[in-house]
């Protein structure tokens, strides 16, 4: 067993190195366009290069929109936000105009590291489609199978505590190096302005959300109407609930009526570590897809544009993971960092594959009951709501975030303010969704909060996806870092 986790684990490194170069190999043009008719699903191949251009006619608002070369992205963004506006395309081909009807979509070009990414959809649902039943068994063995309530409010409460703890040394950390490097003073004005003009008119769908967090609907909507809605919906924070409302019910209960229930939901949730066993079989081809996909469609250049945020961030949570962590480990559960990484391995791969705590869950309950030898009881309580509630090192990114786009915008922020979003990104970080992309919604309330121009998004949003990647490592390294110290405290 010990040589198969070994072999997966470098199978997996090897998908993650090749799938990128085979991404940058691959790239996806994004001046390569297929124009989807509507009525007979035929492809017309386009190519938004030298002075060709298309021309979208909105009669409903009035509007004609010319784009040019290297402006597909604005094109694809605005044609999917005004989609059932009855749109007029007319384009220019080697000096020709044409007038395309029926256009029902405008999307690049699939390459062949595109294509593939169906492969890594598959394997993030077959990791999801276990995640609920599994934390659902889980939490309630967890909870029922502790000795008394105190025991279990006596682990909840260090649990929620170390929780809001790590939290908010997060945020101070990435506020603090956002500080001191001052990452948005290293771009250039003319970069600003071209970067925000173009979230302006094809990134508005972001701010049309209007995030909101109200710390009362908060704790309010974690009791579930309908159980099984909420298993239905995937609402992991009602779940949750549910989950130890029955474990705390079972230990009030008659041992000769708590034991049935108990073994079904121990065994249950054996079926479930067993299949992830099974899906983790196909986690190099998984993570091949996901890589290559994603490094086709996004590419390397808008890196070296932003160099000085993204090292940032990662230097923020590269702190975060080997100080903060290490020393909770070292400290109070007496437990080796190099075990405990060691351990975290392959959970750490498949979170920076996937971008989602959720879809990871599986995987860390695994690697740290079995690696990490956190009693089931003790991780089927604290990693699933870590998933749900604990997210550091999307407060870490928030916190350089937004101290960066103040920056770019010559705002001076006031201790108060900088106060204000540390604040607001603990409550943010409770209420986001553990899936991919969500913090960038989060963080346009935060910047709400403090009047900087949610617009200064734009400048993040092409390296988004790399730093969701690396944050989810932070995020799920947290939950099983607390889950050892839980149990260590309980002997």
């Amino acid at each position: 067993m010990k040589k198969f986790k070994f072999e997966l684990h470098i199978l997996i490194i090897v998908a993650l190195i090749t799938g990128a170069i085979f991404g940058a190999i691959f790239k996806s043009n994004p001046n390569n366009l297929n124009l989807l008719n509507n009525y007979n699903n035929e492809i017309y191949e386009f190519y938004l290069v030298n002075d060709n251009f298309i021309k979208v006619i909105n009669p409903k608002v009035g509007d004609t929109l010319q784009f040019n070369r290297n402006e597909a992205k604005k094109l694809i963004s605005y044609f999917k936000q005004n989609i059932e506006d009855d749109l007029k395309i007319i384009v220019k081909e080697d000096g020709l105009l044409k007038s395309l009807d029926n256009i029902k979509n405008i999307e690049s070009q699939p390459t062949i590291a595109t294509i593939i990414k169906p492969f890594g959809d598959l394997f993030i649902r077959l990791l999801s489609f276990i995640a609920i039943p599994l934390v659902l068994s889980t939490l309630i063995i967890g909870a029922g199978s502790l000795d008394d309530v105190k025991k279990l409010g006596r682990i909840g409460i260090k649990t929620f505590s170390l929780f809001m703890i790590t939290t908010i040394i997060a945020i101070s950390i990435g506020m603090s190096l956002a500080n001191i490097i001052k990452p948005g003073n290293q771009i250039s004005n003319e970069t600003k302005s071209t970067m925000v003009q173009e979230y302006q008119n094809s990134q508005t769908d972001k701010l049309n959300e209007e995030p909101s967090f109200d710390l009362i609907d908060f704790f309010v909507n974690i009791v579930p109407k309908n159980p099984f809605e909420s298993i239905m919906k995937g609402d992991m924070l009602q779940i949750v609930f549910f989950a130890v409302m029955i474990g705390l019910a079972l230990t009030f209960v008659k041992p000769e009526h708590s034991k049935p229930i108990l073994d079904f939901f121990t065994g249950f949730s054996e079926v479930m570590l067993k299949i992830v066993h099974l899906v983790m079989y196909l986690a190099p081809i998984g993570v091949f897809a996901l890589i290559a996909s994603t490094v086709a469609n996004f590419g390397f250049e808008i890196i070296s544009t932003l160099i000085w945020y993204i090292l940032t961030v990662l230097l923020g949570l590269t702190l975060q993971i080997f100080l903060v962590y290490g020393l909770l480990i070292k400290l109070f559960a007496k437990m080796k960092f190099s075990k405990f990484m060691n351990g975290l391995k392959e959970a750490q791969i498949i979170a920076f594959s996937t971008s989602s705590s959720a879809a990871t869950l599986p995987v860390t309950l695994d690697c740290v009951e079995k690696n990490l030898k956190v009693p089931s009881k003790i991780a089927g309580f604290v990693l699933p709501l870590g998933a749900t509630i604990n997210m550091d090192g999307t407060a870490l990114y928030q916190g350089v975030a937004a101290i960066f786009i103040s920056q770019i915008y010559g705002m001076d922020l006031s201790l108060s303010a900088q106060l204000s979003i540390v604040i607001t990104a603990v409550l943010a970080s409770i209420g986001t969704a553990p899936v991919p992309g969500v913090g960038i919604i989060m963080l346009v309330m935060i910047l709400n909060s403090v009047n900087i121009p949610a617009e200064g998004i734009a400048i993040i949003l092409g390296v988004d996806r790399l730093l969701d990647m690396a944050r989810t490592i932070s995020n799920i390294s947290g939950d099983a870092a607390i889950s050892v110290v839980v149990a260590a405290s309980e002997k």
